[in-house]
C-alpha cells in the first residue's frame, strides 16, 4: 500500500482554526482570578462571598448554555458555522463585560462570553478529531489544550502588565484603593482585549471547510472526498470515505434522543461525565479563578500575585507542550493516572502547609508543580478522550451534553469555593481535592480504556460493537 503523504501545513491550518476557541476559554478562564482584585472592590462585593462567587463563576451559566445549544443544533447545523458564530459573541461578550458600570451587567455579559465558550470548547476537539489522521488524532486535539494555556499564558500576562504599570503602592486594605486606576479602568482592559482574538478566531473558521464526517453523514461527498484528498491526496480520500460510509450507513442517518438512552451509549456517557467531572473537581479550576486570594493568603502584595499568576499560565503552556509530545506515545489511561495519584499527593502537602501557615515560596512551588502535572495530564487527556469515545452517530451531541455537565461542574466549584473556605478552612479545602484525585485514580483504573493509535470507526466497534 502506497504511503500517504498528508498536507500537514493544511492539517495545522485546520487545527489552529479551531483550537484559537481554546484560546478564547483559556483567556476567559483566568482572567477573573486577575481582574476580580479590583473589579469587586469596584461593584462593592469584596465583603460578599456569594457575590464573590457570582461575579467569578457567572460566566459558566451561558456555558450551560451554549452546550444544550450545540445538543440541539450541531448535528443540524454542522461543527464550522456554530463555532464561527461563537467567535463574534465572543466579540460582544468582551466589549460589553469591559464597558459595564453595574454589577449586574458585568454579569450579563460575562454569561453571554460563557454561551460562546459553551459552543466552542465541546465543538472544536469534535471538529479537529474527525479531520486529522488517526495515528495524530491525540497529537493534534491536544493542540486545543495547548492554545487554552496558550490563552492562560496570555490572559496572566497583560494582567500583570497592567495592574504592574499602574500599582502605586496602595492596598486593597487602603480607603484610597477604590481611586485606583486599575480598580476604575485596569480590569475594563484586562476583559476587552480579547476582542482582537475572537475576530482573528471568526475569520480563521470561515476559511476553513466544514468537519469531513459531518459532510458525509448528510450526503455531501464530493465536499467531504474534496476535503479528505486536500489532507492526504486522492488514496488516502478514498480509503477514508469508505471507512465513514460504512459507520454513517450501520448508524442512523439522524440522531435522536433516544439514541443517547441505549444502554452501550449510556455506558459511555457516564464514564464521559466521570470524566469531566473529576476533571473539574481536581480542584485546578480554584486555583485558576482564586489564584489572587491563594497567593495574597501565602503572604504576597499585588505585584507578587501577578506576578505568581504569570508563572502559572507560563508552566501550563510548556507542559501542555509536553503533552502534545507524549500522549499518543504514553497513551490516554498512563497520563491520567499518573495525573491523578500525583495530584492527590501535591494537595496533600499544600494543606499541610496552609495548617502550619508556612507561607511564600513553598506554596508557590506545590501550586506550580501541581499545575505542571494537571497541564500534561488531566486538561489536556480529557479532550482527547472525549473527541474519542462516542460512536460518529452521536459524537456532536454527546460531546454537548458531556460539556454541559462540565460546565455544571466548574460552575459548581466555582461558585462554592468562597463558602467552602470560609467554612473549612483553606487547609481543608485542599485536602478534599486531594481525596477526590484520588478516588478519581482508583476508578480510572478498572473503568477507562486506552484509545491510543485507533481510528474513531474502531473505537467505536470495541465499544459499541
Amino acid at each position: 500500500m502506497e504511503k500517504v503523504k498528508y498536507n500537514y501545513g493544511y492539517i495545522w491550518l485546520l487545527t489552529i482554526a479551531a483550537s484559537m476557541g481554546g484560546f478564547l476559554f483559556g483567556y476567559d478562564w483566568v482572567v477573573v482570578g486577575g481582574a476580580k482584585s479590583f473589579y469587586e472592590p469596584f461593584f462593592g462585593i469584596e465583603n460578599s462571598p456569594l457575590q464573590q462567587g457570582w461575579g467569578t463563576s457567572s460566566a459558566l451559566i451561558g456555558c450551560m448554555i451554549g452546550a444544550l445549544f450545540c445538543f440541539l443544533t450541531t448535528e443540524r447545523w454542522g461543527r464550522k458555522w456554530l463555532i464561527a458564530a461563537s467567535g463574534i459573541i465572543f466579540i460582544i461578550s468582551a466589549f460589553g463585560t469591559a464597558l459595564s458600570d453595574t454589577f449586574y451587567w458585568y454579569n450579563v455579559f460575562r454569561i453571554v462570553g460563557g454561551f460562546s465558550i459553551g459552543i466552542t470548547l465541546n465543538l472544536s476537539p469534535v471538529y479537529i478529531s474527525e479531520m486529522v489522521p488517526p495515528h495524530q488524532r491525540g497529537k493534534f486535539v491536544s493542540i486545543n489544550q495547548l492554545l487554552i494555556n496558550v490563552g492562560i499564558l496570555t490572559s496572566q500576562s497583560i494582567n500583570w502588565s497592567i495592574a504592574a504599570a499602574h500599582d502605586t503602592g496602595i492596598g486593597p486594605d487602603s480607603v484610597a484603593f477604590i481611586n485606583e486606576w486599575n480598580v476604575q479602568t485596569g480590569w475594563r482592559w484586562m476583559f476587552g482585549a480579547v476582542a482582537v482574538p475572537s475576530l482573528i478566531f471568526f475569520i480563521l473558521m470561515i476559511i476553513v471547510p466544514e468537519s469531513v464526517r459531518w459532510l458525509v453523514k448528510n450526503k455531501q461527498y464530493d465536499k467531504a472526498e474534496k476535503v479528505l484528498a486536500k489532507i492526504g491526496g486522492g488514496g488516502y480520500a478514498k480509503t477514508e470515505m469508505e471507512e465513514i460510509k460504512k459507520t454513517v450507513a450501520k448508524d442512523d442517518s439522524r440522531m435522536n434522543f433516544g439514541s443517547l438512552l441505549e444502554p452501550k451509549m449510556m455506558k459511555i456517557l457516564l464514564l464521559a461525565f466521570f470524566i469531566a467531572l473529576l476533571q473539574q473537581w481536581s480542584g485546578m479550576n480554584v486555583t485558576f479563578y482564586y489564584a489572587a486570594d491563594i497567593f495574597r493568603q501565602a503572604g504576597y502584595d499585588i505585584s507578587g500575585m501577578m506576578l505568581n499568576i504569570a508563572v502559572i499560565g507560563l508552566i501550563t503552556v510548556i507542559f501542555s507542550g509536553v503533552a502534545v509530545l507524549v500522549v499518543d506515545k504514553l497513551g490516554r489511561k498512563k497520563l491520567m493516572l499518573f495525573g491523578t495519584l500525583s495530584m492527590s499527593l501535591i494537595y496533600g502537602v499544600i494543606g499541610f502547609l496552609f495548617l502550619k501557615e508556612i507561607k511564600g515560596i513553598m506554596i508557590v512551588a506545590f501550586t506550580l508543580l501541581n499545575v505542571a502535572v494537571y497541564s500534561l495530564t488531566l486538561a489536556p487527556v480529557m479532550w482527547v478522550i472525549l473527541s474519542e469515545i462516542f460512536p460518529n452517530r452521536i459524537r456532536g451531541a454527546a460531546m454537548s451534553i458531556t460539556a454541559f455537565v462540565i460546565w455544571i461542574g466548574n460552575f459548581s466549584l466555582t461558585f462554592s469555593f468562597p463558602t467552602i473556605r470560609e467554612n473549612l478552612g483553606w487547609a481543608n479545602n485542599f485536602w478534599l481535592y486531594g481525596v477526590i484525585c484520588l478516588a478519581g485514580f482508583v476508578i480510572l483504573y478498572f473503568i477507562l480504556p486506552e484509545t491510543k493509535n485507533k481510528t474513531l470507526e474502531q473505537i467505536e466497534k470495541e465499544l459499541v460493537g
